[in-house]
């Protein structure tokens, strides 16, 4: 089985190793780790890492016991504080999984649940976090099988997912569009039609009245009436019921707005298109060549952002992000546009510009495609909320 993202509480994961985020001394720390021992059991498993493990560096990891754990080993990961990135954490936080799945493997361990390590308490930048998490952990199962999951779990998880889900279902109802035509379904004999039909009266090129046909005289004779210069505006056409409907409706929200044009004339100051806008517009009209890599450059420092940030928050890797840089005609996958789209949080209307220069667009056929739209519409902009949301919607994750 690939790795898995999922959002759930590690201590009530049913595999046969759960893994824990330790310190390097025998005492218990914050977060993950005392959520560990107190489920475990907080006086037995102190008492065995104080007599049998004591000092462990960090990088490293042990195993012990679950004891009243549904797990029944806990591989103990010592985990790097976060210090701002110059002190080697990068590389103690891969040697954590490393040597936690050469022990699960040691002890023939066939299913394992990681939390993120250090990107609680010890304060390692989650995006970052999960970046290599993944990278390790694929590394690992291209030499072994093993069931691994990827646990995430803390309060703005887990509200932030209890909040997007009903939503995010209510979205995709109302955007998705079944991909399947008249052709793809099933016909019955008795509709189809004996003979081609004659389409050349119903849809003919040629505008002038004459050579429409009977049935289309009628809406060209109400729309004349309705657009005479002596017809009262308020009049209506005589369009069909839905038609009428809609007039109605429009016509309201123009009589009943309030205040009125001139009054807001009044009250708002008047700012010429120049002063507000023009530098900005002569700003875009010069990128309007652009290709994906110059223009997601541009929106970029537009934003004043750094590149790390960007394919950090965007979860994609520095190599394939390096090549976008330096080659101003690299043309990337679709999904990797999707995620730098929200790594440098762009809005909809940047998503789609940034898209087309990669030759893409967004599917209301795809629900893959609809679900990073909530996400970026609503400016959601965590790649590891969306591919949960992927996971449950029952979609092929990006992340792993």
């Amino acid at each position: 089985m690939p790795l898995k993202i999922v959002r759930n509480d590690i201590v009530r994961m049913n595999t046969e190793a759960i893994v824990n985020t330790a310190n390097e001394h025998p005492v218990v720390g914050a977060g993950c780790d005392r959520a560990v021992y107190q489920a475990a059991g907080y006086d037995k498993l102190l008492k065995y890492r104080v007599e049998k493990i004591g000092i462990v560096p960090e990088g490293e990891a042990f195993i012990t016991p679950g004891f009243d754990l549904p797990a029944k080993y806990i591989i103990h990961a010592v985990s790097p504080l976060y210090l701002g990135g110059g002190e080697g954490e990068e590389k103690k936080l891969r040697a954590c999984y490393r040597s936690s799945l050469k022990l699960a493997k040691k002890y023939g361990i066939r299913s394992i649940a990681f939390p993120l390590i250090s990107t609680g308490g010890f304060g390692y930048p989650k995006e970052e976090g999960m970046r290599i998490a993944v990278d390790e952990i694929n590394a690992f199962l291209l030499g072994c099988d093993m069931d691994i999951y990827l646990v995430v779990f803390d309060d703005k998880a887990r509200m932030l997912g209890r909040r997007i889900y009903p939503d995010l279902k209510e979205y995709i109802d109302q955007n998705y569009v079944d991909n399947r035509t008249p052709l793809n379904r099933p016909r019955r004999a008795e509709h189809l039609p004996s003979s081609r039909p004659d389409f050349s009266t119903e849809f003919r090129t040629d505008s002038s009245p004459s050579s429409r046909p009977d049935s289309s005289k009628k809406f060209w004779s109400n729309f004349s009436k309705a657009s005479r210069p002596d017809s009262s505006p308020l009049s209506r056409p005589n369009f069909s019921k839905a038609s009428r409907e809609e007039f109605d409706s429009e016509s309201s929200v123009y009589m009943n707005a309030s205040p009125s044009y001139a009054a807001r004339e009044e009250e708002e100051p008047f700012l010429d298109f120049e002063t507000a806008h023009e530098s900005r517009l002569e700003e875009r009209m010069r990128h309007l060549s652009d290709t994906f890599s110059q223009y997601l450059m541009y929106m970029i420092q537009s934003k004043g952002m750094e590149n790390a940030e960007v394919y950090k928050r965007a979860i994609v890797d520095k190599k394939i992000f390096s090549k976008i840089k330096n080659n101003i005609n690299y043309h990337p996958q679709k999904l990797t546009a999707l995620c730098l789209c929200v790594g440098a949080k762009l809005n909809m209307d940047e998503t789609r510009d940034l898209l087309a220069r990669a030759g893409y667009a967004l599917s209301p056929c795809d629900k893959t495609d609809i679900i990073f739209s909530y996400f970026i519409e609503n400016r959601i902009y965590d790649m590891i909320e969306l591919d949960i949301q992927l996971e449950e919607h029952g979609l092929p994750c990006i992340i792993t």
